[in-house]
């Protein structure tokens, strides 16, 4: 996807929207791991969060490439 996304007149990059939809998809992940007790199990509760939004900004970037 080349070019910017219009917004009531502001134009954003396509990484910009697709990083906020991810960092909205992570924040209800790792609330739902956390109310499990999974984070019990991870060995460094950052980087798999970090891990957690980059592979979900590529899956949504991936996803928006085919889809538009």
């Amino acid at each position: 996807m080349i070019g910017e996304i219009n917004i009531y007149g502001v134009l954003f990059p396509p990484l910009l929207i697709w990083v906020g939809l991810a960092l909205l998809l992570s924040t209800l992940i790792r609330r739902g791991v956390a109310a499990a007790g999974l984070y019990r199990f991870i060995w460094h509760r950052p980087l798999f969060d970090l891990c957690l939004l980059v592979m979900l900004t590529g899956l949504i970037s991936l996803t928006a490439n085919r889809f538009f």
